[in-house]
């Protein structure tokens, strides 16, 4: 089992800047990321990164204005978001894997094993 408990949400007005952590106990995760879900929508792929070697992908939507990095002395992943726009309101969730899958299957959310609580984040107009 894997425990992720987030933090960094909140309110932010546009072209601002927030950064989530997540903090992951129990076994070795082999990779984390970043979904979100804005309210009457599906859940979306935001950023990933594998544990081993700190490869990251990223959606097309946040490329360049998100960066998602790892501290794996602490198990903590990070994701600096910069450049807000009202359209990245949602809740954020963090994702983590023990199994070894691609980028490609990573980005799809049923291919994830645990899962945190969500934090909301709201970017004002």
């Amino acid at each position: 089992q894997v425990r992720l408990v987030e933090s960094g949400g909140g309110l932010v007005q546009a072209g601002g800047s927030l950064r989530l952590s997540c903090i992951a106990s129990g076994r070795t995760v082999t990779a984390m990321g970043w979904f979100r879900q804005a309210p009457g929508k599906g859940r979306e792929f935001v950023a990933l990164i594998y544990w081993a070697d700190g490869v990251a992908d990223y959606s097309d939507s946040v490329q360049g204005r998100f960066t998602i990095s790892r501290d794996d002395a602490i198990n903590t992943q990070y994701l600096q978001m910069d450049s807000l726009n009202p359209d990245d309101t949602a809740d954020y969730y963090c994702a983590a894997t023990t199994y070894f899958w691609d980028s490609y299957h990573l980005k799809q959310s049923q291919n994830w094993l645990y899962w945190g609580q969500g934090t909301l984040v709201t970017v004002s107009s």
